[in-house]
């Protein structure tokens, strides 16, 4: 039996950001050309060499003139100077402004010698060798002076500035090619896990094999906090490999990020890989999610390399990337922290709590109508699923101490991004292909499939605008019906056969939907009548149908069970049936309902979502089996 690695004593949240801050991940500067420099943070001061502009230069179309010899002039009486010649932008002048004369200049020129201001052509006339001012300008008037931009010697940017396209504007000006900043720091990617795939690779689902989430999640967060994220191959659950691309990883970067095996299984082995060729600084974390974390260091060929050991959950891994390992990168790559971006807003539900760790809740915000704070609901699917990472729009910080957080209560809710946009429509419940396109005709909405049993509950807590239900329901909820429609249901199946009697009847491989799913409750009604035709019970028949109890959420998915070789048969709609080219038996019809929150029917975005079912028409002749009622 293989050795099982306890947690030890879990660190405090704080003990573990000092334990990030102690280790060396910091690179020398360097210098980068102009054109690679955008996003990175100057090292040192850089200094104006020259003046910008160099030459006393005209800053509209007009003439040159000095100033004196235009005293006086007006529109009732002008002053006419003779022309000698003409400045256009790029060139020398090759003519001298005399007293009681002017010249041509063009915008960007340089000011020929004797003169000192310019008049707008708009207030001359060209009388033909020579030309009548109408209006008066004193020295200086419509010229930029040399060094009036930024003058030589002078301090044009300081250290820390970070690079923008204002910035390198500035730089060009001063004919900089190359910039001194801060090194970005190396940061090697290393996910462990016999069951990953590289996404764009084939996927072996009888395997148990899954995409590689967190490997480009983090090198995308790597690189948005200032580092330079490198890419190792997948490390398997064994030893000898991961300790190689382990030590490859340190030998070539600055901090090393692993994600995956940090846990008490037999089979996380990491942590031994960190103690055996390195130092283990830190094992576990009081904080959900996220607690299997390490923090060490990594002996390398040169001085030894930082290292974090990420949960391989990805939620869990950003979560505790976001949190201790982005502010260390920022701080290496000579970038301040980024503004914070909070929200207050009323908690929609109540929520219990009480774990004795610190608990950064992922949430999901929606709009109310009249006032600026929004509603704030728990987005908790587990730290394995990836749909939270968008579901969510920040996170809420819950004290260790915390038993639960009441429904109307005021939270603070810092937002993953200032560029967070808070949905104007939160929808939840049936999985249905009419909805998803009724949604894409809404301004900012986010829907959660999470089935009609589901959405009916929610709809009941207060936290949607919106729910969608399918089937029959035994839950009463307060809430006003603003349309429906029906869709055309029964089985998908790769061969004919003759309606519910023969799936219970023959030996058939089946497909359920969950317990959910509104398209469940139609399809056991269905078979509990036709139990009583048999004088039998529901139960009865269903234990006669191979797959009563294989349940999957989604609405296509029956269907790809039975186009892909897994069942014979499948619960779903005539749409996805004639999407995926199957055959297809009809049950019957079943009606979907659309129903608003209490108070929320009025709300702008509901009734963008109302008008766009009525106007449907041409999506229900797409979605075979559809009818609005």
């Amino acid at each position: 039996m293989s050795d099982r690695k306890e947690f030890r004593d879990l660190s405090t949240p704080e003990e573990a950001h000092e334990a990030i801050a102690s280790l060396s991940l910091t690179p020398p500067p360097e210098s980068v050309p102009l054109d690679a420099a955008r996003g990175r943070v100057l090292a040192e001061r850089v200094d104006a060499t020259i003046d910008v502009p160099g030459f006393d230069r005209a800053s509209m179309d007009g003439y040159a003139v000095r100033g004196r010899d235009t005293f006086g002039a007006d529109e009732s009486d002008p002053v006419v100077l003779d022309l000698v010649g003409a400045v256009h932008a790029g060139e020398a002048p090759d003519v001298t402004v005399e007293p009681g004369t002017c010249a041509e200049i063009s915008t960007g020129a340089v000011l020929p010698p004797g003169a000192d201001a310019v008049v707008m052509v708009e207030r001359t006339d060209d009388l033909g060798g020579a030309i009548e001012i109408r209006t008066a300008v004193a020295p200086g008037d419509s010229v930029m002076l040399a060094g009036a931009d930024i003058a030589a010697g002078s301090r044009a940017l300081g250290p820390g500035t970070r690079i923008t396209p204002r910035e390198i504007g500035l730089l060009s000006a001063l004919g900089v090619d190359e910039v001194p900043v801060h090194g970005a720091p190396t940061v090697g990617i290393v996910s462990t896990g016999d069951e990953l795939v590289r996404p764009g690779d084939e996927l072996d689902s009888s395997r148990g094999e899954i995409y590689d989430v967190n490997s480009q999640t983090i090198a995308a967060g790597v690189a948005e906090a200032g580092g330079e994220p490198v890419l190792y191959p997948h490390a398997g659950d064994d030893y000898e490999e991961m300790e190689r691309l382990l030590r490859d990883a340190a030998d070539e970067c600055d901090l090393v990020l692993s994600s995956g095996s940090t846990s008490a299984s037999a089979v996380d082995v990491i942590y031994r890989v960190i103690e055996e060729r390195g130092e283990l600084l830190l094992h576990g974390v009081a904080v959900k999610p996220g607690k299997p974390m390490l923090v060490g260091r990594l002996d390398s060929a040169e001085t030894p390399s930082a290292y974090v050991g990420l949960p391989g959950y990805p939620v869990s891994a950003l979560t505790i990337f976001r949190t201790f390992v982005a502010p260390a990168i920022r701080r290496a790559a000579g970038r301040s922290e980024p503004r914070t971006a909070t929200m207050t807003g009323e908690f929609a539900v109540r929520e219990r709590y009480s774990e004795g760790r610190l608990r950064l809740m992922p949430v999901g915000l929606v709009e109310r109508v009249g006032t600026d704070e929004p509603l704030v609901y728990p987005v908790d699917k587990g730290s394995g699923a990836t749909t939270s990472l968008v579901e969510a729009d920040g996170i809420v910080e819950v004290h260790p101490d915390t038993e639960y957080i009441a429904a109307g209560e005021t939270v603070t809710v810092t937002l993953f991004s200032p560029d967070v946009r808070v949905p104007r429509l939160l929808g939840v419940g049936e999985d249905d292909p009419l909805l998803s396109r009724l949604l894409d005709r809404v301004d900012a909405p986010r829907y959660l499939p999470v089935g009609s049993r589901e959405g009916t509950r929610r709809l009941r807590d207060g936290a949607p605008d919106v729910a969608v239900v399918a089937g029959p329901s035994e839950r009463e909820v307060d809430s006003e019906e603003l349309g429906a429609w029906t869709r055309e249901w029964g089985l998908v199946v790769s061969d004919p056969l003759d309606g519910l009697a023969d799936l219970v009847d023959r030996d058939l491989r089946f497909v359920n939907r969950d317990r959910a799913a509104g398209l469940r409750a139609t399809f056991d009604a269905a078979l509990a009548a036709l139990a009583d035709d048999r004088g039998s019970s529901r139960a009865a028949l269903a234990e006669q149908i191979d797959g009563y109890d294989l349940t999957v959420k989604a609405h296509e998915s029956p269907a790809r069970a039975v186009r892909s070789g897994k069942a014979d048969a499948g619960l779903g709609l005539r749409a996805t049936a004639e999407t995926l080219g199957l055959d297809f038996v009809s049950l019957g019809y079943e009606r979907v309902a659309l129903l608003a929150a209490p108070g929320r029917a009025d709300k702008p975005a509901v009734g963008e979502l109302v008008d766009a079912l009525a106007d449907s028409a041409d999506d229900r002749a797409l979605l075979p089996g559809y009818d609005v009622v």
